[in-house]
């Protein structure tokens, strides 16, 4: 009896453990039945809000009430206020700066984690301490620091009572270093994930073949780790591009930092136009997906494929 059991074929006992009721459907439809649900989430979440704001857009509203269909007269509102350009000039700035300077402390401290140092496992969590801390905790803490009377910025420094936070460009500033503290870590833990599936064997070949500390990180971790390197910034530029809560909890918008996410809740809940709003997130959403598009095609191709002339 058991040696029958054992002859069976793998097919035969999936089969037999397979409920009844699963056994006359295919893959294929097994598949999307269990891949609906998830589809159906990703609707009612994702595309049914684009397509509401999309919708809302191109209709006039006074104090949330409809007033008729409106056309692109919304859109040409929006692309015709100076207070949007400005928007749109530090959400770019601050996007740039953030993501440039986040990807290289990211990748110090990856290359640091990746060492095995002793009590490796107490640096990897001290560096990754500001990326668990709350986005608006850790505003609101780097708000007190740069603050004039309180702050601990000017003691250090011996500045006296220099207003950071009221000051065009200096507020910019203060906000893209809150924001470098906060998510470096998080690229690093992207980009430690990519150093850690580089095999080991290829540093002790070219230590052998007496490359370099930095021959090998250029010719060795930088090819490999370019797969990775496209996920950080890919990630980090997209969520940068959406930024709310930093220079609302430091700065509130004033002083030049206000992001399109800011004006977008102004428009909105504020004004409040629906119509203005909806447009102004409409064109938001279609430079985040354009950038995202042209990023990865762009560059994704030859950062995870390669060249294909070699």
């Amino acid at each position: 009896m058991h040696g029958g059991s054992a002859r069976r074929s793998p097919e035969a006992n999936s089969r037999l453990r397979a409920p009844a009721r699963w056994r006359g459907i295919s893959e294929t439809a097994l598949a999307r039945l269990f891949l609906a649900p998830s589809i159906t989430v990703m609707v009612l979440v994702v595309v049914f809000p684009i397509l509401y704001a999309l919708v809302t857009s191109l209709n006039a509203y006074t104090r949330r009430q409809r007033e008729g269909f409106a056309g692109l007269d919304n859109y040409v509102e929006v692309l015709s206020s100076g207070v949007f350009w400005q928007a749109l000039s530090f959400t770019a700035v601050f996007t740039v700066t953030s993501v440039g300077l986040e990807f290289i402390i990211g990748l110090g401290f990856a290359l640091i984690m990746n060492r095995a140092l002793r009590g490796r496992g107490i640096v990897r969590a001290t560096i990754l301490i500001p990326w668990i801390i709350p986005t608006v905790m850790a505003g609101q803490m780097w708000a007190f620091m740069f603050n004039i009377t309180p702050g601990s910025i000017n003691g250090l420094l011996g500045l006296g009572d220099f207003n950071w936070l009221g000051q065009s460009g200096w507020a910019a500033g203060t906000v893209i270093i809150a924001d470098v503290w906060k998510t470096a870590p998080f690229a690093a833990l992207l980009l430690l994930a990519g150093l850690q599936t580089i095999p080991s064997e290829m540093y002790e070949s070219a230590k052998v073949d007496g490359a370099t500390s930095i021959q090998r990180f250029w010719y060795i971790t930088l090819p490999l780790l370019r797969p990775a390197i496209l996920v950080a910034l890919l990630f980090r530029t997209v969520d940068a591009l959406r930024v709310y809560d930093l220079p609302e909890v430091m700065t509130g918008g004033a002083f030049g930092t206000e992001s399109l996410s800011m004006l977008v809740q102004q428009y909105i809940v504020e004004t409040p136009d629906p119509g203005v709003g909806s447009a102004l997130s409409t064109l938001t959403f279609m430079l985040v997906l354009a950038i995202g598009v042209i990023f990865v095609r762009a560059i994704g191709s030859h950062l995870v494929f390669g060249e294909r002339s070699r």
